[in-house]
């Protein structure tokens, strides 16, 4: 009997604060035999902060001598559509329900579906912040997409709507994985 070969694919989703990654991740996770290990929340726990990783050129080119990366997918969002997106996200402490007054409103305003209780508006979600982690964002990652790009293993996916960019991810995928059955 031959041994089953196991395909590792070494993947980093890229993108500005608010741009979906969560969101791909957790599709990719769905469709493919793939497991997500997410640098916002090992940061977040081991750490105390909150950045992703790569964030930097010398973190890439650090990233890549102890795990080489296959391929990288930069989720282009433009600042306009996140900045609306974020400044309407609202949340339940208590739960960690999530709703966006845009597009998954509660049913009233300011309060939480299933518990009444009030929702709040995270600092890194209030206006002010959110350009700043923008800015952060072009400052400091726009060069390592531009390293990755060198490299031959950056993907882009341009878009506003997560349920639109998603197709494209996925067909791309299905070119390097197997779905899960």
């Amino acid at each position: 009997m031959a041994a089953a070969r196991l395909r590792l694919l070494r993947a980093v989703i890229m993108g500005p604060p608010g741009s979906g990654k969560g969101t791909i991740s957790g599709r990719i996770v769905q469709h493919f035999a793939l497991k997500h290990l997410s640098s916002g929340d090992l940061l977040r726990e081991n750490m105390n902060r909150k950045t992703g990783f790569p964030r930097t050129v010398p973190q890439a080119e650090a990233l890549d001598k102890v795990c080489p990366i296959d391929t990288v997918i930069d989720l282009d969002v433009p600042f306009e559509t996140i900045q609306q997106r974020l400044t309407a996200r609202w949340i339940h402490p208590n739960s960690g329900r999530v709703y966006n007054l845009e597009f998954n409103p509660p049913k009233v305003s300011g309060v939480d579906d299933d518990t009444g209780e009030s929702l709040i508006q995270r600092d890194d979600d209030k206006p002010e912040t959110v350009m700043k982690r923008l800015k952060s964002y072009e400052a400091q990652t726009r060069p390592v997409l531009q390293y990755y790009r060198q490299k031959g293993v950056l993907k882009s996916f341009a878009g506003t709507e997560t349920n639109k960019i998603w197709p494209h991810v996925h067909r791309f995928l299905q070119t390097k994985l197997p779905e899960i059955g």
